[in-house]
């Protein structure tokens, strides 16, 4: 959805950096504006400097701490993204989270990073997240993906419960799967983003999930009967 974008130095990567550590934002926008096709434009602490400042500066990429005082950039991510469709964000952890990488995923996040990374390959990953392209690794999200279908959460038997969706429902859970946000989801269907809010309840409802990330994994069961272009169901 998103077309690659090569950046110079007259038109750098406008970098948004959210980390709850002043040492940590400081060397940050030391090692990425010593780069000549990257300039960060602001920072912020908490979720809610990050939500107040972001959307104004227009950045092209935000590197996002997982864990913030007030929240979680997680939820910077997915909000951030619901403004500004074209943002990419970048996660920034300590901790090699599985869950917390499976929400990113679903947030909309196009990489996930350890803060151990060195300088060099930060600058490379957010570069190529920048450019379109995703820095999660396909092995890893598979890996969480079959640790999801099996943690005892009380998952239903798949094929009885998907039947039971609408065809609209089909449609907004295969999209949910691809890590669309709503308001991505609306404008792709032509619906409003309240509208996509009420199927999405309802689908969940029936799902008997009560999590978006785990009916994204559903998701993917929709794959092989929708794969061959068959026409919609009546």
């Amino acid at each position: 959805m998103t077309q690659t974008r090569t950046f110079t130095e007259q038109d750098p990567i406008r970098v948004f950096l959210v980390d709850d550590h002043e040492v940590v934002r400081r060397g940050l926008t030391d090692l990425l504006d010593a780069e000549p096709d990257i300039s960060v434009v602001g920072d912020a602490g908490t979720v809610q400097q990050a939500l107040a400042r972001g959307p104004a500066l227009r950045p092209h990429v935000a590197v996002l701490d997982v864990r913030l005082p007030d929240g979680d950039g997680i939820t910077v991510c997915r909000e951030l993204r619901s403004q500004m469709p074209e943002l990419m964000c970048l996660m920034l952890t300590s901790f090699d989270d599985e869950d917390a990488l499976l929400d990113a995923i679903m947030a909309g996040a196009s990489g996930y990073v350890l803060k151990q990374i060195k300088g060099s390959d930060l600058i490379s990953a957010l570069r190529t997240v920048a450019s379109g392209q995703s820095m999660l690794d396909p092995a890893t999200t598979a890996r969480l993906m079959r640790s999801l279908r099996t943690e005892p959460v009380g998952t239903p038997e798949v094929p009885a419960e998907l039947a039971s969706l609408s065809p609209r429902e089909r449609e907004i859970l295969a999209l949910i799967g691809e890590g669309l946000t709503n308001r991505e989801i609306g404008r792709k269907l032509y619906l409003s983003e309240k509208t996509v809010k009420n199927h999405i309840s309802r689908m969940l409802a029936k799902l008997g999930v009560q999590r978006r990330v785990q009916a994204a994994v559903l998701a993917s069961h929709l794959e092989q009967p929708d794969s061959q272009d068959r026409p919609p169901q009546r």
